[in-house]
């Protein structure tokens, strides 16, 4: 959370639309420059300047309901500090598609139907226990 000082500076900065999409998204204003956009529609940005130190760079995604997944492994080496050339910039860091690819990232199915279940394949070591009683007279 940030001082209401610098809460109301980045309100004027950004304007009234993308600082309630921040404070809905990620629940903090900030303002920055506009590093790059990958091919999923995220936004990239950066602030030396005003940020703390790891919370200079971040992500706004194009959709609300996102997912980390979301981000491609180029911008997401930029985002960690794992490079210092964004994905748009190092031509190492471009992701291309590759043929057994899918265009768009997989949906997390987490808490659905779809959801991913293991199954035990071993023989259970201990049997339940199910009591028989008498008919009492």
């Amino acid at each position: 959370m940030s001082t209401p000082i610098r809460t109301i500076r980045n309100l004027y900065r950004v304007g009234f639309k993308s600082y309630f999409n921040q404070m809905l998204g990620i629940g903090d204003t900030k303002a920055g420059t506009l590093i790059g956009t990958d091919r999923f529609g995220n936004k990239y940005f950066e602030n030396n300047a005003e940020e703390l130190p790891l919370r200079t760079k971040w992500v706004e995604y194009r959709e609300y309901d996102y997912d980390a997944s979301h981000v491609e492994p180029g911008w997401h080496a930029w985002l960690h500090y794992l490079t210092d050339k964004p994905a748009n910039v190092e031509p190492n860091m471009l992701h291309e598609v590759r043929p057994w690819e899918k265009p768009e990232p997989p949906i997390n199915q987490t808490f659905t139907r779809a959801a991913y279940k293991p199954y035990s394949t071993t023989i259970p070591k201990i049997q339940s226990w199910e009591p028989v009683a008498r008919a009492r007279a």
